[in-house]
């Protein structure tokens, strides 16, 4: 699903921006450690700064309108640097990123459809790696190494999925449908970076932009649990499906990774499954949400514990509750496994409003000391 994304660029998009701006030199009306303050709104989308320096950019978010928001800040062509979904009317949200010089611009997309409302940013300054501590490029590079993993595992199962469908053995192709999106949905926001994947592969029925055909998971998903049918249509979706993954697994060596982009992706995790799972939106045919739900706390922890060692140093009590949280979510996440051992989990619409209220809570007590993981390795 289009919720999440880990605030990473491609490495050949990070070099057409470099090369786009070698030249320039124009002051920054926002001082080095300033935010630039983002007043969303319905139709308007306004920014205290047009420039910033290179390094470390925050953004102090407030949305003004009566629909939820997307804050985005992006190349020209919407390939992403960092973003923050369903900011509600009213909220506010900040959001850190590490940017270096080019041309950029930040988007407001009221309702989190289209284009959006959009504001051009210049960062400036010399492109030259700040100095820190060598434990988060350790960080870094387990975690890109642990992405392109998740890919890897991905594709034999997804391709074991279309093998079922093209057989067309409905029952193997529902027992392969959840195993298939594990290792996507724990690095969901590596993938969602690249902008044209995942609207191929996850998107659900009420996402889909207008003109686009509904292609992926969810698609393949609705024709195996309502329609209980296997035709040729979703044969060639099938394919499609593992086209469009191993595509994904070729590129997922090129994201720029960085400290704040591995803690905001993990945050958005979070946000991913306050929003889909607990809601039981995401697989609503198949009612797996909770193999996806899982997947998405385990993604989140892991970039967690990577960046843990320098983000306790900086501040003890965060990681400390971060610990507690995490603990605590999984606790009751784990209530609902069948098999300890397996992914396995009992069918989401037999889990009732206040047992759905107990997994809400949780997410929900986690989220809010997670926002801060991005500050606390930016110091």
């Amino acid at each position: 699903m289009r919720a999440v994304r880990l605030s990473v660029v491609t490495a050949v998009a990070t070099a057409a921006a470099l090369t786009s701006v070698t030249a320039c030199t124009s002051k920054s009306d926002a001082k080095d450690g300033d935010a630039i303050q983002v007043t969303a709104a319905d139709s308007t989308c306004d920014t205290s700064a047009k420039t910033v320096p290179a390094g470390q950019v925050t953004l102090k978010i407030e949305n003004k309108g009566a629909k939820a928001t997307e804050v985005e800040i992006v190349f020209p062509d919407d390939r992403i640097v960092s973003e923050k979904e369903n900011i509600g009317p009213g909220t506010k949200y900040t959001l850190t990123a590490e940017i270096k010089a080019g041309d950029y611009e930040i988007a407001c997309r009221p309702g989190m459809k289209g284009h959006g409302v959009r504001q051009k940013l210049t960062v400036t300054g010399a492109n030259t790696a700040a100095e820190r501590d060598p434990a988060l490029d350790r960080a870094v590079a387990e975690y890109r190494q642990y992405a392109q993993d998740q890919a890897d595992e991905t594709v034999p199962l997804a391709q074991k999925f279309a093998d079922a469908i093209k057989a067309g053995d409905l029952a193997a192709a529902k027992k392969a449908y959840a195993p298939s999106r594990i290792g996507w949905e724990r690095t969901e926001p590596v993938a969602e970076s690249f902008g044209d994947i995942d609207p191929k592969t996850d998107t659900r029925a009420d996402g889909l932009e207008q003109g686009q055909k509904w292609t992926g998971w969810h698609r393949l998903e609705k024709a195996l649990w309502q329609d209980k049918k296997i035709g040729a249509e979703e044969k060639t979706l099938a394919d499609q499906l593992v086209s469009d993954l191993k595509n994904w697994q070729q590129r997922v060596g090129k994201a720029e990774i960085t400290p704040t982009s591995m803690a905001n992706g993990a945050k958005e995790l979070l946000d991913e499954v306050a929003t889909g799972k607990v809601t039981g939106e995401e697989d609503r045919y198949s009612h797996t949400d909770l193999v996806d739900f899982k997947a998405n706390v385990e993604g989140a922890q892991k970039a967690y514990e990577l960046l843990k060692p320098v983000a306790k140093k900086n501040d003890a009590a965060l990681t400390g509750e971060l610990d507690k949280q995490f603990a605590a979510l999984n606790t009751v996440l784990d209530k609902y496994r069948t098999d300890k051992t397996s992914y396995d989990f009992v069918s989401y619409d037999k889990v009732g409003k206040d047992q759905r209220k107990e997994l809400s809570d949780a997410v929900n007590a986690l989220a809010e000391p997670l926002s801060k993981l991005a500050a606390a390795v930016a110091k």
